[in-house]
């Protein structure tokens, strides 16, 4: 950039709040999602390591999370080391997290009784420093609460994830107030593309990238998670340059 533009006052600011935000700190990587379409829409080419990120399920997901916390579990597998997962609802099904690559030898479950104690959890995992990832249910976040978190998540290298779930999908609308998270994602169930036999196949999901710090909005049909953490792009996308070069 020519000497001219640089305004040392513009770039003093600018450390400044990013020393506030919490990313003032050396970067530590990112997680790519083995997806280009998703991958250039996030900073560095996936989701940033070692910060806090948001997820939740859309419609009825909403409340039961299920397809959220596939998500959620599908990033975590592909970290190394063991992963906290702090819940309020005795309703984490293992076999479903070992479907998206989470085998319950590297989960460490904790049962809290509300959303203030979660957190605190989520925080003291996120702090310990070695953990490879520390996923919460929380309905409400805060921004204190969030940048705290996010701060812990700078300070020890730890990815944490807020999996937002609510009693009841009206209180959802919270899911819209401002957080220091780095990503936020919204999850939904699609129908599974038809098989020539019968049976299901594999599950396929409405990713929406809400909001990705320095980074693009984005919304995407993939089919999700498999046993080793990783999305995969429908057969109809995945062969479009196929079809395209022989048209």
């Amino acid at each position: 950039m020519p000497a001219r533009f640089f305004n040392p006052a513009i770039a003093a600011l600018r450390a400044q709040i990013a020393r506030m935000e919490g990313d003032g700190g050396p970067a530590r990587g990112v997680l790519p999602f083995g997806v280009p379409e998703l991958d250039c829409r996030l900073p560095g080419g996936g989701l940033a390591l070692g910060c806090l990120h948001e997820v939740a399920g859309g419609g009825n997901g909403a409340v039961d999370g299920a397809a959220a916390s596939c998500f959620a579990a599908g990033i975590a597998a592909r970290l190394p080391g063991p992963v906290l997962w702090c819940v309020t609802q005795a309703d984490l099904f293992a076999p479903g997290l070992e479907q998206a690559g989470l085998g319950p030898d590297r989960v460490i479950y904790v049962e809290a009784g509300d959303d203030v104690s979660v957190l605190s959890c989520m925080e003291e995992g996120l702090r310990h420093g070695g953990l490879g990832a520390v996923v919460a249910d929380v309905a409400r976040l805060s921004m204190t609460a969030s940048r705290r978190l996010h701060l812990a998540a700078k300070g020890s290298g730890t990815t944490g994830i807020a999996l937002r779930r609510w009693r009841r999908q009206q209180d959802a609308y919270d899911f819209g107030q401002p957080t220091a998270a780095m990503t936020r994602w919204r999850i939904s169930v699609l129908p599974s593309t038809a098989l020539p036999v019968p049976g299901v196949g594999r599950a396929r999901w409405l990713i929406e990238l809400i909001r990705a710090r320095a980074g693009e909005s984005l919304d995407i049909e993939l089919e999700a998670c498999d046993g080793t953490g990783h999305l995969g792009l429908p057969a109809a996308l995945a062969d479009r340059p196929a079809q395209a070069a022989g048209a």
